[in-house]
């Protein structure tokens, strides 16, 4: 979406014609996911709508399933094609950006296809608030203490940003949401934070991941280093130290691997199954193929080691995004292209509401200036000024109103009260 956005404002009327295929309709801003679950900032604000962004470009909703870059054709499935039951169409190009991303990595932990969440999509963020309020109100209704329990065990799996952002932040809102119910209290939940290596948030350095631990267990958040999930069959969570724990929720975050559509295609790629790019982000060897993101390889000349690749994060990728427009741009206009080059800066992370860890440009801050430079940072990469208005205004209303802690279940079934009344329900025997 930043390569599209940058083009339609580079390329001159009539010089090209910019085809942009995805999945949804919707960018998503995944660093503000966390605050989303969270309930801090409205789903709908950390996702940028494609075709009112993009109003030089044309939109095609759907899925790449391979790319011949011999004969320069995409062939993808759109809406469209998956209604009339047809085939999928082949889209001729001249160019070609390959930004799909990355997906979760999974393992083969028994149970965990049946029992995992993922965090990685907006829908799974706003699914796993309405599961954390949907479990409170198990908790305070069931006489079961087995049920309860499990009920009231959230373990996350992954000691990375995602892992660690989504579990402080929905433990901030747990732990406020309980005050409205007679029977729980943020003493009767159990959070428990499982990573397989000695640290978490590596990104932050050494000094600053140790505070995040000391922070997290201060809160009585249970932090397990060195520790793998073994298996989560029958909903009980059992990790290699031999702890076992029933739980009714099991958050997946343990990594990322690039998008399966890469494999389909004819372009070079490295070990990791990622594209591998030159520094001014083309394809190795293909011509006219560019990348950028989780999903390419990307050299870093500013590194003092070399073979060394930049990191798949955001910070990268929004500036490949933006050079690698202009190098398309002057790839068509015969100019010379550009390398990317970009110093790592520093990382920053929350650690909920008013809490958070930083190292940037060689400075640690922690607690709340660190929180604060997490939401000022995002807030200016956010794409946008509509975007970067609303979620400004929600955080200024959060701070002047109660936090909201509505369960909004039934979205994910949203024909459930019709088919009900239609008769069709599951209740129809006993109605």
């Amino acid at each position: 979406m930043y390569t599209a956005l940058r083009l339609q404002r580079l390329l001159a009327r009539g010089e090209a014609e910019v085809v942009v295929v995805a999945p949804e309709p919707y960018m998503t801003y995944q660093p503000f996911l966390p605050e989303a679950a969270a309930g801090s900032i409205s789903p709908r604000h950390v996702v940028v709508p494609l075709r009112r962004v993009l109003d030089d470009c044309q939109v095609v909703i759907g899925e790449v399933r391979s790319i011949d870059h011999a004969k320069r054709t995409a062939t993808v499935a759109t809406l469209a094609t998956e209604e009339e039951g047809s085939e999928p169409v082949d889209m001729v190009y001249d160019h070609l950006v390959l930004a799909p991303g990355s997906v979760s990595r999974t393992l083969p932990v028994p149970g965990l296809a049946e029992h995992g969440i993922g965090f990685k999509t907006v829908e799974e963020a706003i699914g796993l608030r309405n599961h954390v309020l949907e479990q409170l109100d198990i908790a305070s209704s069931t006489r079961d203490p087995a049920i309860r329990d499990a009920a009231l065990t959230f373990v996350f799996v992954g000691g990375g940003y995602a892992g660690v952002e989504a579990l402080a932040e929905l433990e901030d809102m747990a732990r406020y949401a309980s005050r409205y119910y007679h029977n729980v209290s943020s003493a009767d939940m159990k959070w428990i934070l499982v990573e397989a290596t000695g640290r978490i948030l590596p990104e932050v350095g050494e000094e600053m991941g140790t505070y995040a631990v000391r922070e997290l267990r201060g809160r009585n958040i249970d932090v397990r280093l060195d520790t793998r999930l073994e298996s989560v069959e029958n909903r009980v969570a059992v990790l290699s130290g031999g702890s076992r724990f029933p739980t009714r929720t099991l958050v997946w975050t343990a990594g990322v691997k690039p998008h399966p559509v890469l494999a389909s295609t004819d372009l070079p790629r490295d070990e990791r199954g990622r594209l591998k790019c030159t520094a001014a982000l083309c394809i190795d060897g293909a011509e006219n193929a560019w990348a950028a993101g989780d999903a390419a390889a990307v050299p870093d000349i500013t590194a003092a080691e070399p073979g060394k690749e930049c990191a798949p994060n955001a910070q990268h990728a929004v500036r490949q995004a933006k050079l690698l427009a202009r190098n398309i741009v002057a790839s068509l206009r015969d100019e010379p292209v550009q390398d990317y080059r970009h110093a790592y800066v520093g990382s920053v992370a929350s650690l909920g509401l008013h809490k958070g860890v930083a190292h940037v440009y060689g400075r640690k801050l922690k607690g709340y200036p660190a929180w604060f430079m997490h939401r000022a940072y995002h807030l200016s990469r956010i794409p946008t000024f509509n975007r970067k208005a609303r979620v400004l205004a929600e955080w200024t209303l959060s701070g002047l109103f109660k936090r909201e802690i509505v369960s909004l279940g039934s979205l994910e079934h949203p024909r459930a009260e019709f088919e009900l009344a239609a008769g069709t329900g599951r209740h129809n025997e006993t109605s």
